[in-house]
């Protein structure tokens, strides 16, 4: 280490985060400056004697990462960054205005050294799991990722899926920094200053700890040096600390979290005033660049038409397919949540173990590793019940918030599952991930769909999701199909349409057995296979309205959110509405077999052809 800081200097390199973090959000009228103050010489150690980076390449794979998961301390960040050089003066007092970097929890989509979006709290150590698997298994960098968590956050179930997952993997290159500060946003914490009942619960997941004054500067150092000499286990650093620390007018009360401090220039003047110290932040060791993208040829499985007799599960197709996309690019990786003999994401760990990431029954912890490897350049598909990704929700939309490029896949989607009953059934999911920012949502209807659907998930931005099925479908497709995001495929269409059926998944092939039906009582409809939900297919949609009438929508799905409301939408900019009727799940489904599940809900070929009927009995001939 090259001229270090001395106590004094650390001291004072303390304080200046505190008057920055008083500043900044005095200037924005808003934010957390005494969430901020708590943890200003935790950071001060951490930047100026151990952090490793980079600041002008972040994506130098030597860096060591750092994740602020109390995401609401921005201002200590952005003092930080201000200490570090890469912010001025200037910036910092843009705190949380209309345009500026600095938003009120930071983004990595504004600033290229934040990793992951936080402010949801309890997801950054998760993230951080993520990135420190990358890094260990995969990087194989001898990289540092540190997390900085508040007291409060420790209440959340999804800290606790980390930190178990973190102490099986043994992550030894993981760090988490908790600033146990006593006081939430309403009163006192669940544990207040007891440390020992923090270390109590990282311990009994394998982790070594550390428990420290948070305002000893000399003692954090030496605990940070403590946590980097551990092999074999992740190091959790339980920090006592004031909220409010330095100013005697906040300092450990309550009732001020979120809230600018009343006297800015009365707290600074008690601060010490105004500083502008300048770290010299260490650079990281030479590291391999990684331009893992293609190794070769992308060879995706083939069925033909009608082959086999019995049809392909779309599920298995995605496990072949995913096998496939992971021979030919190096930067994809699988992870699953225990259940890859069902979503058959087994297939890519048999053939990519060293890609493959078990995460167990913890699904947010499954969602935010995918997250964190995102972060450090792969391309993750992660794979559940589409019914159990609900759970990892509040994962997802943050994934967006983020800009983070995941893939997830939720298979035994819908009634059609059978048995097993709606415990089981993902009838929400097309809703639920349609409602994400920028996402893409597909839901394929046979084996050729699905794999090229696969394979053109690795190429787009954002949360993509696809749905796929439990029992065999019909290979109706050949291999050589091309299936754009954004299109879809006229599957029956003549100029003598009467309505048109839109389906996709499950119950497009029950849509063509009803057309088939109709056709031989002389009743012409044509079929649309709606396999990309989001983005969806207007232009055919609307041309399907003007010539036919009539749009019938058929899911597996429950009609709120789903293939129904992706039509309507279809129409939302003014253009007329055609005459629409939705078929989905109305009724909460009980145990049956696929083909009477599909019955009772209203949705198969029977059915479509029953509503069929009516709508063209009913129709207004001019």
């Amino acid at each position: 280490m090259s001229n270090p800081m001395d106590t004094a200097e650390l001291t004072d390199l303390g304080q200046q985060l505190r008057v920055g973090s008083v500043r900044a959000a005095a200037a924005a009228k808003s934010g957390h400056p005494t969430s901020s103050m708590s943890a200003a010489d935790l950071m001060a150690v951490l930047l100026a004697h151990h952090l490793r980076y980079d600041f002008d390449r972040p994506a130098h794979p030597g860096n060591d990462r750092f994740v602020l998961s109390k995401g609401h301390a921005s201002p200590l960040l952005y003092s930080a960054y201000k200490a570090a050089g890469v912010v001025d003066d200037d910036e910092l007092l843009t705190f949380r205005e209309l345009g500026s970097r600095l938003e009120g929890h930071p983004t990595p989509r504004r600033l290229p050294w934040v990793e992951t979006a936080t402010g949801s709290l309890g997801q950054g150590l998760p993230v951080g799991v993520g990135i420190a698997l990358a890094v260990k298994r995969l990087d194989r960098s001898e990289a540092r990722v540190w997390v900085l968590c508040g007291d409060s956050e420790m209440a959340e179930g999804s800290v606790w899926e980390a930190a178990e997952h973190a102490g099986h993997e043994h992550l030894d290159n993981l760090v988490v920094i908790v600033d146990v500060n006593r006081l939430g946003q309403r009163g006192p914490t669940r544990h207040g200053h007891n440390l020992d009942a923090y270390a109590r619960r990282f311990q009994a997941f394998g982790w070594h700890t550390v428990e420290v004054d948070g305002h000893d500067v000399d003692a954090v150092d030496r605990a940070y040096g403590e946590a980097r000499s551990t092999k074999g286990q992740p190091t959790a650093i339980l920090a006592r600390t004031l909220k409010g620390k330095g100013v005697e007018a906040v300092q450990d009360r309550e009732g001020l979290h979120g809230k600018p401090l009343p006297d800015a220039d009365e707290a600074i003047e008690e601060l010490g005033g105004i500083r502008d110290l300048r770290v010299h932040v260490q650079p990281p060791p030479d590291a391999r660049l990684l331009h893992a993208v293609a190794d070769g040829h992308l060879d995706l499985p083939r069925w033909e038409k009608g082959d086999p007799e019995k049809g392909v599960a779309t599920r298995d197709a995605y496990g072949q397919a995913l096998a496939a996309l992971g021979t030919a690019r190096e930067d994809v990786v699988a992870l699953d949540g225990e259940v890859s003999d069902s979503t058959r994401a087994e297939f890519f760990a048999k053939e990519h173990p060293e890609r493959f990431f078990e995460c167990y029954i913890a699904e947010q912890q499954l969602v935010a590793a995918a997250v964190g490897l995102a972060a450090r350049g792969r391309v993750p598909y992660a794979s559940t019940f589409a019914a159990f990704l609900s759970r990892a929700y509040d994962f997802v939309r943050m994934a967006a918030v983020s800009g983070a490029g995941i893939n997830l896949v939720g298979s035994h989607a819908g009634v059609a599952i059978g048995q097993d009953g709606p415990s089981q059934m993902g009838l929400e999911d097309l809703a639920m991930f349609r409602a994400v920012h920028g996402s893409t949502v597909l839901y394929p209807c046979d084996a050729n769909q699905t794999a090229r659907l696969v394979a053109a998930m690795a190429q787009l931005d954002g949360v993509r999701y696809l749905r796929t099925s439990r029992g065999a479908s019909p290979v109706i497709y050949g291999p050589d199909e091309e299936f754009p995001v954004g299109g879809s495929k006229v599957l029956r269409s003549s100029e003598r349409d009467r309505l048109t059926v839109v389906a996709a998944g499950v119950t497009l092939h029950e849509a063509l057995k009803a057309a088939d039906a109709l056709a031989g009582e002389g009743v012409d409809v044509r079929v649309v296979d709606l396999y990309s939900v989001k983005p969806v297919d207007r232009e055919t949609l609307r041309r399907a309205a003007e010539e036919t009438g009539c749009l019938l929508t058929v899911e597996d799905h429950h009609e709120e959110g789903g293939i129904g409301d992706a039509v309507a939408e279809a129409f939302a900019d003014g253009r007329p509405v055609p005459r629409l009727v939705r078929l989905g799940v109305r009724t909460m489904p009980g145990s049956a077999s696929p083909d009477e599940q599909l019955h009772a809900a209203g949705i198969d070929a029977e059915s479509i052809a029953a509503s069929a009927r009516l709508l063209v009995e009913t129709a207004i001939v001019p």
